[in-house]
């Protein structure tokens, strides 16, 4: 028995002798083969949250914080309108779209407006109105991803609809 316990023992020895540590050692990549892979795996069309107004503060999820970053603008620009007199001659229901960016520092910025000629005819300085309003109103922060702020590109489009008078 203790021949056996000895030629086991010995087998166990010669085993870990063949067997190389490199089997053991784990492969060390360079930090530069790590940030190009993280890089890669990062969808940059999505941010990990979405610039934020005072009300939307206590919205943790993503999908909420856009639907309340946007409704809020909305109903800002709407309030805007509204609160000017307007006559027009012609009913309108006809769609506006603005295309913004809001910068790492949370400006807000119009890149594109796409007003429909009626419009345009009928309530011409709604332009001008808008971008007065987009330029006075600032979200408390902009978007984030991965804890860094980020630009963030967004189309809102809006219904102008009026009775003429």
């Amino acid at each position: 028995i203790k021949m056996k316990i000895k030629s086991v023992i010995g087998l166990l020895i010669l085993s870990l002798f063949f067997c190389s540590c490199e089997n053991f050692e784990t492969k060390k990549i360079s930090s530069e083969t790590f940030v190009k892979d993280e890089i890669k795996s990062i969808n940059w069309r999505d941010v990990d949250q979405y610039p934020i107004f005072k009300n939307c503060e206590l919205v943790s999820n993503k999908e909420q914080q856009k639907s309340c970053f946007e409704s809020t603008l909305s109903s800002y620009i709407y309030q805007s309108i509204n609160s000017k007199e307007t006559i027009v001659t012609t009913d309108l229901n006809e769609t506006l779209t603005i295309d913004f960016i809001v910068d790492e520092k949370g400006k807000l910025m119009i890149t594109s407006m796409i007003v429909d000629s009626l419009i345009s005819t009928q309530i011409p300085l709604l332009e001008k109105n808008i971008k007065k309003v987009m330029d006075s109103i600032q979200p408390i922060a902009p978007a984030y991803k991965r804890g860094i702020p980020v630009k963030t590109s967004f189309q809102l489009p809006l219904e102008i609809k009026t009775v003429a008078n």
